[in-house]
């Protein structure tokens, strides 16, 4: 399958912030595809644009950011030409975000279950008595204990991995056909970081799902991705499968990434996935 058939296809895209001293570009004319079941690993150090490419992509870039150029194509549709009110019936129900960070993501004064429910009702337009099954299974699917008594808990009231699994199920609630998640293991310790992946793993294999997932780290790259885009300076400088990219990676920012992964990264189950 080519670039034409790609589920997202995204062309020169370029993101600026406006300055007293002039526009200052962030994200500079990137360009990848991401292929119907597929998982591109998108990474970068800190501040390398992968973020403010996925808010593009989603068109949620605040003031003052702008989308300067470039086009983004969803199954073949240019998002640039929807209307804001299309854009909020893709977000969530067709293109789900899983924020880094979801205490920040989760609202603090609801219920998991009523923030799940309500996403469900609003999609998808089920009654409140159904949204809400719909949310128990959707925690009892992310492994979340107890989801019965769970969906009356709030946030603060989940340790970290928990409060990412709710993050994963709302993502998931309205059976999206892409999945972009964002630095979804950073705060988590190794053990939850693990268990976090292969719950990502099984449900996109589950939901037949596709999966940008945004890394700093190349080891979540080599357990999780079938291709890989490398981003510097607002800019994609390699892009391929995993396997080429770790063994014989062309650019010198990646080979500097790789030469930073302390132990280096397993040669075999990790690298040829």
């Amino acid at each position: 399958m080519d670039a034409l058939d790609a589920l997202l296809r995204v062309t020169d895209l370029t993101t600026v912030f406006d300055t007293d001293h002039g526009p200052v570009t962030v994200v500079d004319r990137v360009s990848f595809d991401i292929q119907p079941g597929e998982t591109l690993g998108l990474v970068g150090e800190s501040g390398s644009g992968k973020s403010l490419t996925a808010l593009s992509i989603l068109r949620l870039v605040q003031p003052p950011g702008r989308i300067a150029g470039g086009s983004v194509h969803f199954k073949g549709r240019d998002l640039a030409a929807a209307s804001e009110r299309e854009m909020r019936a893709i977000r969530g129900a067709q293109i789900a975000l899983v924020f880094q960070e979801p205490s920040a993501a989760l609202n603090p004064v609801f219920t998991i279950g009523d923030q799940i429910a309500e996403a469900i009702v609003v999609h998808q337009r089920l009654g409140a008595r159904e949204a809400r099954d719909r949310a128990v299974e959707l925690l009892k699917s992310v492994r979340i204990p107890n989801p019965e008594s769970q969906i009356t808990s709030y946030a603060h009231q989940l340790s970290g991995g928990m409060r990412q699994r709710v993050m994963i199920a709302l993502a998931l609630a309205c059976r999206p056909s892409l999945v972009i998640a964002d630095e979804p293991t950073t705060a988590l310790d190794v053990t939850i970081q693990a268990e976090i992946l292969d719950l990502l793993r099984e449900m996109k294999a589950a939901l037949r799902l596709s999966l940008l997932l945004i890394t700093h780290d190349l080891g979540v790259v080599a357990q999780t991705a079938d291709r890989v885009a490398v981003m510097h300076r607002g800019r994609i400088v390699e892009t391929g499968p995993v396997r080429a990219i770790f063994h014989s990676p062309s650019h010198a920012y990646t080979r500097a990434l790789l030469a930073a992964v302390p132990g280096g990264l397993r040669d075999g189950e990790d690298a040829a996935r």
